[in-house]
């Protein structure tokens, strides 16, 4: 018997139980529909951390003070000295893997315009912070190597401030404002960058020449931090390694010897590298995660499948005695129930593919999740659902063709 006659048969047995073979289908069409929603939020949510990682510069290597250690006890992050501006001028003169690099001290506290007032950060840096955070001057201009080696009272507003302080949509390029008591001529505003995965808002933020804020508001010569970003993201392992070592050689700390063992950092470096590299494993971690629960869907529908074709079996058996006796192989009853097992699983996967689609562009639409579809994940349902079709359809198939012709004409 050709497999041509086979499909029809099949095509016909599914025909005369149109509601049995449509619930039979139902667990593998909750199944795939499932699996490509779950996949898609997973990637979505994947591919959001990313592009919000590389707006901050995929790049970039953020250095830190640590291991203040006074008296046997570790200190306060915001007290600890261990950073100074000959760091930063190492750095800058002897790192080759670095293209731009800033020192950065910070300090919260209020903006005061007129009567309007907003609480904010203050971020001392120099004019290479913009390259390494990749922000951009949308009305105004950055502050020159002139106003850093004066510490002039001059600051760039993000957007945020601005909204705050001039909720009239004045300009404020050329006003004076306030950050707490010390008045800040305003010469730029940044472009607006707006609210990043985890929730921040990127915008609320001024910028300042990092002299103007060490001299004028901390009284302090030591350094919050250090910024910089490496040539290429490929080279930032190498640039992180180049760092510890100038730092470690500027801070006199000692390296192992056969006597001794090696002083601990007084100083923390992490890179966007190591950030996006332990996101993404989180993502993935979480996206096996909601493809496993929804393939249990799948699994359920696979019985569901196994269980129909048992009855069917059960039913037919006089059909199946009658065409073995007229010369139908075993093989061809096997084929006839396993395509008829592939065809139900196959048109499920295929609606279950249409519901998962429009299910994800409905939790875009509604829910304002991200979700990124691909072609994989449609590939590999309808792998599955072939196989699950496969799988549990052949014992039952593999029962039907192993029926003694007789014994199944003698069946009532």
């Amino acid at each position: 018997m050709n497999y041509t006659n086979l499909f029809k048969i099949a095509l016909r047995a599914i025909a005369a139980n149109k509601t049995r073979s449509f619930l039979t289908a139902l667990g593998i069409i909750i199944g795939i529909a499932s699996v490509i929603t779950m996949l898609a939020v997973g990637q979505g949510t994947k591919q959001s951390i990313q592009s919000n990682i590389a707006e901050m510069g995929s790049n970039m290597i953020m250095i830190s003070p640590g291991a203040d250690r006074r008296g046997g006890v570790r200190q306060d992050a915001s007290s600890m000295e261990t950073l100074k501006m000959t760091d930063y001028e190492a750095i800058k003169e002897e790192c080759k893997y670095i293209k731009a690099i800033s020192p950065v001290v910070s300090s919260s506290g209020q903006w005061i315009y007129g009567n309007e007032n907003t609480p904010s950060s203050l971020y001392g840096v120099n004019r290479d912070y913009l390259e390494i955070r990749q922000l951009t001057i949308a009305d105004g201009e950055m502050f020159t190597d002139a106003d850093i080696k004066s510490s002039a009272k001059v600051c760039i507003l993000g957007q945020t401030v601005v909204d705050n302080l001039f909720p009239d949509g004045s300009d404020p390029v050329g006003k004076v404002v306030r950050f707490n008591s010390i008045p800040f001529r305003v010469i730029g505003i940044l472009k607006k960058k707006g609210y990043n995965s985890m929730g921040m808002d990127q915008d609320d933020l001024v910028l300042a020449p990092y002299t103007s804020v060490m001299k004028r508001i901390l009284a302090q010569t030591y350094l919050g931090g250090i910024q910089c970003s490496a040539i290429t993201e490929g080279v930032t392992e190498k640039a992180t390694e180049e760092i510890t070592s100038i730092l470690r050689r500027t801070h006199k700390l000692k390296d192992a010897t056969d006597n001794t063992e090696a002083d601990e950092d007084d100083f923390n470096i992490r890179s966007q590298e190591e950030l996006s590299s332990m996101m993404n494993s989180t993502t993935n971690m979480l996206t096996i995660l909601l493809g496993c629960v929804a393939g249990i869907s799948l699994i359920v529908g696979g019985i569901g499948i196994m269980n129909i074709m048992y009855v069917s079996v059960t039913e037919r058996t006089r059909e199946i005695g009658l065409r073995m006796s007229v010369g139908a192989r075993g093989v061809d009853i096997l084929n006839q129930f396993l395509i008829e097992a592939i065809l139900l699983s196959v048109t499920g996967g295929i609606i279950g593919v249409l519901i998962g689609i429009g299910a994800s562009y409905a939790i875009k639409m509604f829910a304002h999740w991200p979700i990124a579809i691909e072609i994989w994940t449609i590939v590999m349902s309808f792998a599955v659902c072939t196989f699950t079709g496969v799988f549990f359809g052949w014992y039952p198939a593999k029962k039907a063709a192993q029926l003694d012709p007789i014994e199944a004409l003698r069946y009532e």
